[in-house]
C-alpha cells in the first residue's frame, strides 16, 4: 500500500498529466501486491497453517501449540524453503487482490467525484472503500481458495492439480465458499484502511500548508 503511489508514477512518468489511466492503477497494484507478500509468506503459511489446526476432530492431536512453535517445526522438519509453500498462488492472490482493491477503489473514487453532489470527504471513501472490497473479492475469491488448500494440504502437486481437483470434485462455485463474510471482511477492511489512509493524507497536508505559511 505505501509503495503503490510512488509505482504508479514510475509507471506514468513524473511528466504524466491528467488521470492516470485504469492499466498503470492496476500495473501498480500488482507489482506492490506481488512484491508485498513474497516477503510475508511464512507468516501467512503459518496463519493458514493455525487456522486448520482448529478444524481437527476431538482427540487428534495438534501439530503446533503457537506461532513460534509452528514456525520451528517447519523450518526443523522440512526445512526453510517450506516457509515458502505455496508461494505461487500466493503471489497470484495477493498481487490479484492488492490490484483489484487499489485500482478499484482509485477508479471508484474517480468515477464517484465526476457525480454532481459528491465530492472528496468521508461518504465517498466509504462507497469507494466498500467497492474496492467487492471487486476484491470478485476478482481474488479462486485463488484465495487454491492458496488456503494448498497451504493446508501437502497433497495438491501444484497451482493447476489444486485448481482442477477443486474444480472436478467440488464444483466452480465451490471458488465463491463464504463470499458473504469475505465481503464482509474485505468490505470493512477497504473502507477503515481507506478512510485512515486519506483522513491521514488531509491531515499532513494540512501541516505542511501551516508550515509553508509560517
Amino acid at each position: 500500500i505505501g509503495l503503490y503511489e510512488p509505482v504508479k508514477s514510475f509507471y506514468v512518468g513524473e511528466n504524466h498529466v491528467g488521470d492516470v489511466p485504469l492499466s498503470k492503477k492496476i500495473a501498480a497494484g500488482f507489482t506492490t501486491g506481488a512484491l508485498a507478500i513474497a516477503v510475508a509468506n511464512p507468516t501467512d503459511l503459518v496463519k493458514v497453517r493455525l487456522q486448520s489446526e482448529g478444524k481437527l476432530a476431538p482427540g487428534v492431536p495438534r501439530r503446533y501449540t503457537g506461532a513460534m512453535d509452528a514456525y520451528a517445526k517447519i523450518v526443523r522438519q522440512e526445512g526453510v524453503a517450506a516457509l515458502w509453500t505455496g508461494i505461487g498462488p500466493n503471489v497470484a492472490r495477493n498481487a490479484i487482490i492488492n490490484a483489484a482493491e487499489l485500482a478499484s477503489y482509485d477508479q471508484v473514487k474517480q468515477s464517484i467525484l465526476k457525480l454532481p453532489g459528491f465530492k472528496d470527504d468521508v461518504v465517498t471513501h466509504i462507497l469507494s472503500g466498500l467497492g474496492a472490497g467487492f471487486f476484491a473479492v470478485c476478482v481474488g475469491s479462486p485463488v484465495d481458495v487454491v492458496k488456503s488448500r494448498m497451504m493446508g494440504d501437502s497433497a495438491y502437486k501444484n497451482t493447476i492439480d489444486c485448481f482442477v481437483k477443486t474444480l472436478k470434485n467440488d464444483g466452480p462455485l465451490a471458488f465463491y465458499k463464504g463470499f458473504l463474510p469475505n465481503f464482509a471482511r474485505l468490505g470493512s477492511w477497504n473502507v477503515i484502511m481507506f478512510l485512515t489512509l486519506e483522513q491521514g493524507s488531509e491531515g499532513l497536508c494540512e501541516k505542511a500548508c501551516k508550515l509553508k505559511m509560517r
